[in-house]
């Protein structure tokens, strides 16, 4: 039997670096031990069974929105609102139902890092693109990613890159570059802001396509001045110089530990920027994920609402856009205040305690009931009712109950139902502990 110590360090694993376990994984993995189970989840194969055959969403260039009151503009604003509902339930259903969930964990990470909105972009098809970038680097070389990212149509229009002309300035994508991208806060000055913009320039969106065109004769060709610096960018070339400094390592290694480890004690091992010297991700996130502070009881943390839906649709066998009614799924995302293409801001979502409410308890109640009517039962309505306890634990990952939480599980002992609602909903299950 696994020390109570194993038991949080794998339950960690799986709902932090996975979207936590299906049935019978989490006992399977507590018999083969920590290192195996690391071995498995901070290893994304090259195949997936689920993934490699997943259908794309059915998004594509909608175009110029029709002109007010046309005879087209009720049938374009139909296909918007379908498209969009078919990119969210098509990631949905990667995260709930790829076999290997590390690359499904790290492109969610990756969209909150480089956080886009659906509300501002307004179209399908450059999310989507955005997403697919994110995918393809999400464990591959941070260089890459960052280089294509400052050239995504969707990225470039959420933050007026393409309003950042010569004569007219625009510095929002050039701050956020080095803020929220690559370096961090206090790690440049208003002035290398302004520089930075000027090497951004020439870069125009077609935004329904999700291309982006650049015009030499709008760029700012000049030298320009950047943390000490001199020299030109576009914004390949930029960004190339960004991620190679050493404040752009230590940056990023903070941002995953604050996302995995916890978002209360901050990095205080700087060695592990060490695994990060090519900007290799997947190093990176391999260290992070054998770090010691991953047994540190005190490194507890909330699950978001996305980590709790999905971890609870793979516990429960459930596919999103197969749900009875997708829209619940999308109103009580939407009411918990986590939907995929809808970050609140360019920082992304919160993190760890923002979460906890007394109105997202009972959102979470009611979302849970309707999950679990569409649940399949049977990995706790199969045991003896006096196993079922135990059983529980082991079905969602869940390192011990509570004597408190014990005790109302014990009175829904004989109604599998009630039992997976009062589990899904407690203080256990909602963080990770």
């Amino acid at each position: 039997m696994a020390s109570l110590a194993e038991r949080r360090r794998i339950a960690r694993l799986v709902h932090r670096f996975g979207f936590g376990p299906r049935p019978g994984e989490f006992s399977n993995l507590l018999a083969s031990g920590f290192d195996q189970a690391a071995e498995k989840y901070l290893n994304a194969p090259s195949q997936d069974a689920f993934a490699d055959n997943q259908d794309e969403p059915a998004v594509g260039d909608q175009g110029k929105r029709p002109a007010p009151n046309s005879p087209d503009v009720v049938a374009y604003a139909t296909e918007k609102r379908a498209q969009l509902t078919s990119l969210s339930f098509w990631w949905l259903d990667l995260m709930v139902l790829s076999e290997h969930s590390l690359r499904e964990r790290m492109t969610w990470f990756w969209h909150g890092h480089w956080a886009t909105s659906y509300q501002k972009v307004d179209d399908a098809l450059p999310m989507y693109l955005q997403n697919q970038t994110l995918r393809r680097n999400a464990l591959g070389n941070f260089a890459q990613m960052s280089r294509e990212m400052v050239n995504d149509a969707a990225l470039i229009f959420w933050l007026d890159g393409q309003s950042n002309t010569v004569k007219a300035p625009n510095e929002n994508l050039s701050r956020e570059l080095m803020e929220l991208f690559t370096l961090g806060v206090n790690r440049y000055s208003e002035d290398d802001v302004k520089e930075t913009a000027k090497a951004l320039t020439g870069y125009k969106v077609d935004k329904s396509s999700g291309k982006v065109i650049y015009y030499p004769k709008q760029h700012f060709a000049g030298s320009i001045r950047v943390l000490g610096t001199q020299g030109s960018f576009d914004a390949s070339s930029l960004s190339d110089f960004l991620v190679a400094r050493s404040d752009c390592a230590l940056f990023i290694t903070e941002r995953i530990w604050y996302r995995f480890i916890s978002s209360m004690n901050p990095l205080a091992d700087t060695t592990l920027t060490s695994s990060f010297a090519s900007r290799d991700i997947a190093a990176l996130v391999k260290a992070i994920g054998r770090h010691s502070a991953l047994d540190n009881p005190d490194n507890s943390m909330v699950k978001s609402p996305i980590d709790w839906f999905v971890s609870a649709a793979r516990a429960l066998s459930i596919t999103p856009s197969k749900f009875s009614n997708p829209n619940t799924i999308r109103n009580y995302l939407d009411l918990l205040g986590q939907r995929p293409f809808f970050p609140p801001n360019v920082g992304g979502w919160p993190a760890d305690q923002a979460w906890l409410s007394t109105s997202s308890a009972q959102y979470r109640i009611q979302f849970a009931t309707q999950l679990v009517k569409e649940a399949d039962l049977t990995p706790i309505s199969s045991l003896a009712p006096q196993a079922r306890i135990d059983g529980l634990a082991d079905w969602l990952g869940v390192v011990e109950w509570s004597s408190r939480t014990k005790m109302a599980l014990n009175g829904a002992i004989k109604d599998p139902a009630r039992l997976a609602l009062l589990a899904l909903c407690s203080p256990e299950y909602v963080v990770s502990a």
